[in-house]
């Protein structure tokens, strides 16, 4: 072991030296080189160049600073190993009198798809102070696909306000992603991804400039993105001390646009690890749905009993033959003696038991009120104020995640649930905690995303053991829960399954950084028999299996009949594992229409119809990657009867099919 120690680090002194004279790498699929004379990286992959012109900037006593800027540069690499593997690790000094000392470092794998890179500034003898930090800026972009059918994502921050998921045409003059985006090529799916892997200090974006309509003239991937789609009403916050670090960029090029996302959501989730959870996907029943605050005791008792007796026996349960019955908003009506009787009578009907919190807001707004588990505080000591003013959003301040009081509130509550054994906890509203601030009252934190991370670790610790499932909230960081709501509420009608797989469309991968995604719960009443496959559908393909249909004995009859129906049927719920379906193509105006998922023995293929005519369409047996020149068998999974995949399909008006295609006649 010893003599290994030795030749590496031999090797580590070679490549070293080596970088320094010749300024270039190549690292398998990699090739890097440095410009001494513009201060630029260029970068190629398999031989196509990415860009020649990729430079570091930052913000500085409010002005924008850039590498370019600098006088001297020294480059040097070395072998380097991490969680990603063996690769290569390139870092490059800056230097100029007046500025601070700038380190630039790029990570290559030979065998992977995309390299990092982040910087750092540093300055011995000053404090330094910046909310802004890019470690990606590319001019004159040269992406491996020149027509016209190119695309690039906007991604949201969060899912609060119905906010869409957009696949953009290159003709706008700017658009801004969050934390991620992918400018991709319709027909061949050649793609560029880049975001942000890490989520402890900064919020990222992607800022994209106007090109020909084939390119992007520049992009700017930085951390200090505070605006109206992060809720923010001030900017982003400072980051100070000798040494301020950027967030670290994953910038890829893959053949198809969707493997890059998925490729990005699993380099986030080994840096971040997802919350543990080793069971099947949650099939369920939750009160939001129908019942809303019109939740009491005596209905709630009713609809265990109901899930029990109709639909768990019946096909309606995961593969861990398990229901989960949740209480939302309006429990507190309840009388901790009445919750643990409910969670009892779960229990005894084979359910495991959920209940729901909002910790990050004052629904209450008078900031004179005494904080109930915390008295010795009033409200507006918790609040976050921006400009002096406490910040309201959807109808709640938001209040601080680093008080005192917030962890009071945090343990009394856990404890509440603990002793009436409660073991799913859905958490609502929680972007309010990631608003910029005025102040926090623990000094330490100076940016929203560090006000977050802090208040959902004190959820990692009280909340532990539990299942936590995120409801409004920002995509990242996403380790301290194992799913989340995928969209903002979604009913019953086909334009809330479109908006469902809007999302879908473009964030299916995001279970990658959580164990599962939400479709929100189903409701069936009041709509037609069409909408409610498909709203079935949407929940199946998206992950989570929650009803949210009133079950209680004063219940309209039309939601209980269709359940049996709609909610039972074996070769539908067969296909919820809580792998989300991925879009077949990446070109919808609204939302994808085709979904898709392999598994091991099958392909699925899932086609909705939003709209009031019907339309036929051939199975793009390609697309899916099945050899059209072999024999397959299709069954339509809604109603058993086989497909014939050399006739088109008829997708009725509002409506779905969803289709399982196995090889053999």
């Amino acid at each position: 072991m010893k003599i290994l120690r030795l030749v590496f680090l031999f090797l580590g002194v070679i490549f070293s030296v080596w970088g320094y004279a010749q300024n270039n790498v190549k690292a398998g699929k990699w090739y890097f080189s440095v410009d001494k004379t513009k201060n630029c990286i260029s970068v190629s992959k398999d031989g196509r160049l990415l860009t020649n012109g990729l430079y570091a900037a930052y913000k500085l006593n409010d002005q924008i600073i850039s590498t370019k800027e600098y006088t001297s540069l020294k480059m040097k690499s070395f072998p380097y190993k991490d969680k990603f593997g063996q690769g290569t690790k390139i870092v490059v000094n800056y230097v100029k009198r007046g500025l601070p000392e700038l380190q630039q470092f790029f990570y290559l794998y030979p065998n992977k798809d995309y390299l990092f890179t982040e910087f750092e500034i540093r300055d011995k003898c000053h404090n330094l102070k910046s909310n802004y930090m890019a470690p990606v800026n590319i001019e004159n972009s040269r992406m491996p696909f020149n027509n016209d059918e190119n695309r690039a994502l906007f991604i949201p921050f969060d899912n609060d306000c119905w906010i869409r998921y957009q696949s953009k045409p290159l003709a706008f003059d700017t658009l801004r992603s969050y934390e991620v985006t992918a400018i991709y090529n319709i027909k061949s799916r050649n793609s560029l991804v880049l975001g942000s892997v890490e989520h402890q200090n900064w919020k990222s974006a992607v800022d994209l400039f106007k090109g020909d309509g084939k390119n992007i003239q520049r992009i700017v991937c930085f951390g200090g993105v505070a605006d109206k789609l992060t809720r923010d009403s001030k900017e982003h916050g400072y980051l100070n001390g000798s040494m301020i670090k950027s967030p670290k960029i994953l910038l890829g090029l893959f053949s198809d646009w969707r493997e890059g996302l998925d490729e990005f959501g699993k380099a986030n989730a080994l840096i971040a690890p997802r919350r543990p959870w080793n069971k099947a996907v949650p099939f369920g029943w939750n009160s939001w749905g129908v019942l809303q605050f019109k939740l009491n005791y005596n209905k709630a008792m009713e609809v265990s009993d109901y899930v029990h007796e109709n639909l768990q026996n019946n096909n309606f349960c995961n593969k861990d033959k398990i229901v989960y019955v949740g209480l939302d908003a309006g429990w507190s009506k309840l009388t901790e003696a009445e919750l643990k009787k409910f969670v009892m009578k779960c229990k005894a009907n084979g359910q495991v038991a959920g209940i729901y919190w909002t910790p990050f807001t004052d629904w209450g707004k008078k900031p004179e009120r005494v904080v109930d588990d915390s008295p010795e505080y009033k409200y507006e000591d918790i609040y976050l104020y921006a400009n002096g003013k406490p910040q309201e959003l959807d109808g709640a301040y938001a209040i601080d995640p680093t008080h005192p009081a917030v962890e009071t509130m945090m343990k009394k509550i856990s404890d509440l649930f603990r002793r009436c054994g409660f073991e799913y906890v859905k958490m609502d509203f929680m972007t309010h905690g990631m608003m910029e601030s005025d102040h926090w009252n623990n000094k330490s934190v100076c940016t929203g995303t560090q006000a977050y991370n802090y208040g959902m670790k004190l959820i990692d610790k009280y909340f532990k053991g539990m299942y936590i499932n995120l409801s409004i909230s920002p995509i990242f960081p996403a380790n301290y829960a194992q799913s989340r709501r995928i969209a903002c509420d979604a009913w019953n009608k086909i334009k809330d399954t479109e908006y469902t797989m809007n999302a879908l469309s473009y964030g299916w991968w995001i279970d990658n950084i959580y164990s599962f995604n939400d479709a929100d719960h189903v409701v069936l009443h009041d709509a037609t028999e069409g909408e409610n496959r498909a709203r079935v559908t949407s929940a199946i393909i998206t992950g989570l299996f929650i009803s949210g249909e009133d079950f209680s004995n004063e219940a309209k009859v039309e939601g209980k009949n269709k359940s049996f129906v709609f909610l039972t049927n074996p070769n539908v719920n067969v296909v919820a594992n809580g792998v989300s379906f991925m879009p077949v193509e990446g070109d919808g105006i609204l939302s994808e229409n085709q979904f898709m998922k392999k598994d091991s023995d099958a392909v699925y293929y899932v086609i909705f119809n939003y709209m009031n005519d019907d339309f036929a369409k051939n199975i793009p047996l390609k697309r899916l990657g099945l050899d059209y020149t072999k024999h397959y068998k299709a069954t339509d999974l809604w109603n058993g009867k086989s497909v014939d995949l050399e006739a088109e399909l008829l997708v009725p008006a509002n409506d779905v099919r969803f289709i399982k295609i196995v090889s053999g006649r």
